[in-house]
Formats: structure tokens, C-alpha cells, sequence
């Protein structure tokens, strides 16, 4: 019975064998049956690493890419930094030329010789108001000089060390300057109010023609400091008071004292 049952178990086996020799037969031998089975069996760990190794690979891709675009990027903003100095200095370039173009070439001071100077500081106060320029001693200039800009006058050298000067504006309360205007040539004091508060002229004959606008000349009479002529101001407004034999004006600079970058100083000197 044992023996029986052996036999059974070896013959099943053995038909087992026989299947699966056959099974192997026809997909192609036993060598291909073994390599079919090998793929089949390690086919879903090839999915496993393109599915992790694709996403790297991109990301690998991009990390090169981005790195490309950051470094454009960054050439990018140096071209545009260097065009943007470029342009900046080059309106600063046009804008000092400007301004020196139109101090050289101020008709109203004819013969007189001037040094060019450059305005490198402004201390205005309420009443107070210098400036100083680049230009000394060294340079011919002495106090009491003019000192003219494009429009006008702009005021008087009062202290000077060997590569510098302060100039006082006609604007300083402490200003006071001979003009002239009309046909009888009419002479008055001009006086700075402070920085804010312009000029005033008082002591005006009622005989003498003002009008609006008009423009006020520097005076040539003897003790005069500046030489005649020179434009300083023109009327902004006109009191009168009724019955009195003189009256007022207000008046404003001509120069532009607001925006003074180079001004000519006048060699000249007050008479005594």
C-alpha cells in the first residue's frame, strides 16, 4: 500500500516534469524559458527604477539648466548696471558742460577778466546766505571781487584762503548794493532781506519810472562794488504810499541762486 502510494507520488512528479519541459519547448527552449522567466521576474524592479531614476535625471537636468539661467541672469544685470553708470555719467558729463558753457559765456561782463570757479558747498540760512567755491588766492582772487553767474550777479568774495573763497549772495540780510534803471538813470540801494525773503529797494523818487518786470543794472558811480551795468534784479512788486515823495519795490534776483554749480569771478576791485 506504502509502496503503492510512492510510485503514485514519483509518477506525478515526473508528469509535472514532462509539462513543464514541454512548456519550455514551446516558448522557445529551455535557455529561453530560463531568460523569459529571469525577465518576467525582475521586470517590475526595472519599472520600479525608471520610475525613481526619470524624475532625477530631470530634476538633474533642471538644477543645470536653472544654474545656466542664473548665471545669464546675473551677466545680465552687470551689462545693465555698466549702460546705467555709462548714461548716468554721461548726463552728468552734459549737465556740467551746460553749466559751464553758459558761465563762459556771459556777455555782460565784456572785457573784464574772470576765473571760472566751482561751487562746492551752500550754507544758507534764514538771513545768512554764502557759498564756497573752489578757487583762492592762489588763484588772483581777493575779497570784495564780484561774482557772477548765468542771469546775473550772484554777490561779493569776503574771505578767501589760498585754494578757496566764500562768496556772500546778494540775498544775505547783510547786502547792500548800488543799481541804477530809467532814462535819468536813477540810483538806489538794493538790500538782501535773507534766502527767503528776496530783495528790497526803498527810497525810490516818485519821479523816477519803475515798472514791473524792469530790470536793475549794477551802478558805475565812484565807490560802487561791482562795475556797472551788471545785471542783478528785476521788480516783482511796487508800494506806494500816498503823499510821500519816495516809495518801494520788491525785487528778485536774476541769477538763478538756487542752482549755482560754476560761477565767474570778476578781477576786480572797488575803487578807492
Amino acid at each position: 500500500m506504502a509502496l503503492s502510494h510512492s510510485r503514485r507520488r514519483a509518477l506525478t512528479l515526473s508528469a509535472l516534469a514532462v509539462v513543464s519541459a514541454y512548456g519550455l519547448y514551446q516558448a522557445g527552449g529551455v535557455g529561453n524559458g530560463v531568460r523569459g522567466l529571469a525577465g518576467g521576474a525582475l521586470r517590475p524592479f526595472g519599472w520600479a527604477v525608471n520610475l525613481v531614476a526619470t524624475p532625477i535625471g530631470h530634476l538633474l537636468a533642471g538644477a543645470v539648466n536653472y544654474s545656466d539661467l542664473v548665471s545669464q541672469n546675473q551677466q545680465l544685470r552687470s551689462e545693465l548696471g555698466k549702460a546705467e553708470l555709462a548714461a548716468s555719467v554721461n548726463a552728468g558729463a552734459t549737465q556740467t558742460l551746460a553749466a559751464l558753457n553758459a558761465v563762459l559765456r556771459l556777455p555782460f561782463i565784456g572785457s573784464t577778466p574772470s576765473v571760472v570757479a566751482q561751487v562746492v558747498s551752500v550754507s544758507p540760512t534764514n538771513f545768512a546766505a554764502t557759498v564756497t567755491l573752489s578757487k583762492g588766492a592762489s588763484d588772483g582772487l581777493l575779497p570784495g571781487m564780484p561774482v557772477v553767474a548765468n542771469g546775473g550777479v550772484v554777490g561779493r568774495i569776503i574771505a578767501t584762503t589760498n585754494h578757496g573763497s566764500t562768496v556772500r549772495l546778494i540775498t544775505d540780510a547783510n547786502s547792500s548794493l548800488n543799481v541804477t534803471f530809467g532814462k535819468q538813470a536813477t540810483t538806489v540801494l538794493v538790500d538782501g532781506r535773507g534766502v527767503n525773503n528776496g530783495l528790497s529797494m526803498s527810497g525810490i523818487p516818485v519821479t523816477a519810472s519803475l515798472a514791473i518786470g524792469q530790470v536793475l543794472l549794477s551802478s558805475s558811480l565812484s565807490g560802487s562794488t561791482m562795475p556797472g551795468g551788471l545785471p542783478v534784479a528785476k521788480v516783482t512788486s511796487i508800494s506806494v504810499t500816498p503823499g510821500s515823495s519816495t516809495y518801494a519795490a520788491s525785487v528778485s534776483p536774476v541769477a538763478d541762486l538756487g542752482h549755482l554749480s560754476f560761477v565767474d569771478v570778476l578781477l576786480w576791485e572797488p575803487s578807492t
